[in-house]
């Protein structure tokens, strides 16, 4: 069942990587279990108790990692010459940027998030720690 979604999503939206992931695809996506993955629940937690300034410092690491993940990820799309790929990857112009909105928002978000940790007064205030 699943397979088959994956399957329809690269057919529809022209991903190879999704079917057949590049190695440096395949280290992101290592990443991504590894690292980022761990990072939600202690980020939910967070934002959901709110006044928890101490997210600041994994969330900047999060938010920049993901960030670089993805320009690879975009230029991928953009430049790379998929005709010589053995699955149907973008050909057009139009089909590369529809496949760069589906992978947009993967940059978008975490970019909102680093914006966020740098320039919002809550997060910026270092808290003094009181002498015994």
């Amino acid at each position: 069942q699943l397979t088959d979604l994956l399957q329809q999503y690269a057919t529809a939206f022209r991903d190879p990587m999704m079917l057949q992931p590049p190695e440096w695809f395949k280290a992101f996506i290592y990443c991504e279990a590894f690292l980022q993955l761990p990072f939600f629940p202690v980020a939910a937690y967070a934002f959901l108790k709110g006044g928890c300034r101490w997210i600041r410092t994994p969330a900047i690491i999060y938010s920049t990692h993901v960030a670089t993940t993805l320009f690879a990820i975009l230029a991928h799309i953009l430049f790379h010459d998929f005709s010589k790929s053995e699955l149907a990857g973008p050909q057009s112009l139009r089909e590369r940027l529809v496949l760069l909105s589906i992978y947009l928002p993967y940059l978008l978000i975490p970019l909102l998030l680093l914006f966020t940790m740098l320039c919002n007064p809550h997060y910026k205030h270092v808290e003094k720690r009181k002498r015994k």
